[in-house]
């Protein structure tokens, strides 16, 4: 195996940015106005809420070349080894003037105090770059992770609408660059390790799921970086140290999505932007819910295997993908193994993961005939909020009965847990109301909640007897009414 790489590589804008001396705690944000002076990106919340930080990263795939709007402020500089990182100082129109976009919001009126503005703009840039006529909808999903006090957001709407009519983004320098930009970054990519540090702080990003393998059994100790949505506050709220940090967001074995006759795999690296249009055609139960996740700069980021493997009991991923009878791929030097998820998890702060291994993938099966499935998230903020309640429910129903029940539950306990007594109150019973009027009783011999800033433990005792409702509201009652013409 050829000798590790002490220096991370990248594109700046137009610049080519070699580091030698990087440790992992270094933010994308820090080096951008400390180190490189380009203020344009600001600091808002520093967690990935606010969106004053955002910035594009371009990445190499195999669809190509490919850029995200991401949160600057919780993305470490090491993990952008072979990355293209666009910032609002290299936009700019065909004529070397304001970009459309920016056109747009000047003449929309849709900056007042003008601190978020950068952020929103480079959002917009993104929305642009893929549809320069977009829907209000898909206005609404790129700003979804932009927070602006004083718009009130027509103005920035009324901007979005009217960029395409300003300018074309088959005429964006982006877009003429691209090209040579892809070139540039695959002669970055030499396959090897990348083994940085800034004293006693430490960065690695292994060459190849073996590499990480032999990483992980050196360091068992290690903190594991993917999209770090989660670590980064761990780094900018609580000062916590992760050194030595290990880097896997680049590894591309770990971002494969496969799809056979009976399952659908999902590499731990998949972001939840990845991992959309494969997850809502099998399982469309899930369009709606996945919009519900974060903003769109932090599903950009945060991967799937992240949000099952740090084992938070509001994470939204483990309650959908437990009712589906998901199984996780766990991987080490010592060889692999497989785990039905809801196993993973086995009190706070614990999960069934031994020294050395890692989440590789996870596996679900197809949805079939007989299934009903639903998946509902209830929060403070309808957009960008973490999660309250969560539950994914899967009910098999043949000639009018229940035959299976799969119901879990997050943020009612201190891991993502079925409601089995609820389960077994639906099991064998009629598909009725009145059966899940008693499950609905019995989900509060399933859970002890407690009391939070989010929610009170009545709350969400309430809550979650009012899903199961809403359940049978829209899979029976609703289908009901509709076979009868109501």
């Amino acid at each position: 195996m050829p000798s590790p790489r002490n220096e991370i590589r990248f594109l700046l804008n137009g610049m080519d940015v070699r580091l030698d001396t990087v440790g992992a705690q270094e933010t994308l944000l820090d080096f951008l106005r400390i180190s490189k002076r380009l203020t344009g990106t600001k600091e808002g919340c520093a967690e990935g809420d606010c969106g004053a930080c955002t910035v594009l990263v371009g990445r190499l795939s195999e669809q190509g070349l490919r850029y995200e709007t991401v949160n600057a402020c919780i993305r470490f500089l090491a993990s952008l080894d072979g990355c293209h990182v666009v910032t609002i100082e290299h936009l700019r129109g065909a004529d070397g003037g304001l970009h459309p976009v920016q056109r747009a919001m000047v003449e929309a009126h849709g900056s007042q105090c003008g601190f978020c503005t950068p952020g929103i703009v480079m959002s917009l840039y993104a929305l642009w770059m893929e549809t320069a006529e977009p829907s209000d909808a898909q206005i609404e999903t790129a700003l979804q992770g932009n927070l602006c006090r004083c718009t009130g957001y027509e103005p920035i709407f009324k901007a979005a609408r009217a960029a395409a009519a300003l300018g074309t983004p088959a005429a964006d320098p982006l877009a003429l660059e691209r090209a040579d930009v892809a070139a540039w970054l695959e002669a970055l990519n030499d396959g090897r390790r990348v083994d940085l540090c800034r004293g006693e702080d430490r960065a690695i990003l292994p060459a190849s799921l073996t590499d990480l393998s032999a990483v992980l059994a050196e360091h068992p100790e290690a903190t594991i970086v993917a999209g770090a949505t989660d670590v980064g506050l761990w780094v900018t709220k609580l000062m916590k140290p992760i050194t030595p940090a290990v880097f896997i967001g680049h590894l591309p074995e770990l971002r494969e999505i496969k799809r056979t006759g009976s399952a659908l795999k999902i590499g731990a690296c998949v972001s939840y932007s990845e991992a959309a249009p494969a997850l809502t055609a099998a399982f469309p139960h899930l369009e709606s819910y996945w919009r519900r996740i974060a903003g769109w700069q932090v599903r950009n980021m945060g991967t799937i295997g992240g949000n099952i493997a740090n084992g938070s009991p509001i994470g939204d991923v483990p309650p959908v993908f437990i009712a589906l009878g998901a199984k996780l791929h766990l991987r080490s030097a010592e060889g692999c193994r497989t785990l039905a998820l809801e196993d993973y998890f086995i009190a706070y702060g614990q999960q069934d993961l031994r020294a050395g291994e890692f989440v590789e993938a996870v596996e679900l099966p197809l949805v079939q005939a007989d299934m009903r499935h639903a998946a509902y998230k209830v929060s403070k903020r309808r957009d960008e909020d973490i999660t309250a309640v969560a539950v994914g429910l899967s009910v098999g129903v043949r000639e009018g009965r229940i035959v299976q029940a799969r119901i879990a539950f997050g943020g009612m306990a201190a891991t993502p847990k079925r409601a089995q007594a609820a389960e077994a109150a639906l099991v064998g019973q009629a598909f009725a109301a009145e059966s899940f009027e008693a499950a609905a009783r019995a989900v509060g011999e399933d859970f002890a909640p407690l009391s939070d800033w989010r929610a009170s433990a009545d709350y969400r005792r309430l809550v979650a007897a009012n899903l199961l409702r809403r359940f049978w509201a829209e899979q029976g009652a609703g289908q009901m009414a509709k076979l009868e013409g109501v």
